[in-house]
């Protein structure tokens, strides 16, 4: 009897921290990063991923180019993940507000992947570029008390 009255509780409290995951995560229908392998970034040469190697992860599916990148998330996922759910990562220092970015616009510092809005003319990854020490506290900052994570 037990089973049956907390089981769905434990699936309601599931259900919200996902939701509460994907609401401050860069997707589209539920895809991450726009369906690009994020362990592609850290070889240099981001990919796009492809359905057939995904993985669920905090409510969002990740798309992988090899299997061989999709057991590398798997292994740690957080050694993978975007900063700031995968927005804009100068916007996020400079205004903290979330902002699309171009996949292609990218950079690694001290092992943490960062994307950049590259649209319409407009690149933010020079102007991170001229104050990233700065950018990086306040950015850090602001999503934290955008998402108290």
């Amino acid at each position: 009897m037990k089973t049956k009255i907390l089981f769905p509780i434990l699936l309601l409290v599931n259900s919200l921290f996902f939701a509460q995951s994907l609401q401050h995560l860069n997707h589209k229908n539920g895809i991450a990063n726009y369906g690009y392998d994020v362990v592609s970034y850290f070889s240099g040469k981001p990919q796009e991923g492809s359905s057939k190697n995904k993985v669920k992860h905090m409510g969002a599916e990740y798309y992988f180019a090899s299997s061989q990148n999709k057991a590398a998330f798997q292994k740690d996922p957080n050694k993978y993940l975007p900063q700031y759910g995968g927005y804009c990562a100068f916007a996020m220092g400079d205004t903290g507000e979330k902002m699309e970015i171009n996949p292609k616009t990218y950079k690694i510092t001290d092992g943490k992947l960062y994307l950049f809005y590259n649209k319409w003319f407009t690149n933010t990854l020079p102007s991170w570029n001229k104050d990233e020490k700065n950018l990086i506290i306040k950015a850090n900052k602001n999503w934290k008390k955008l998402t108290g994570m």
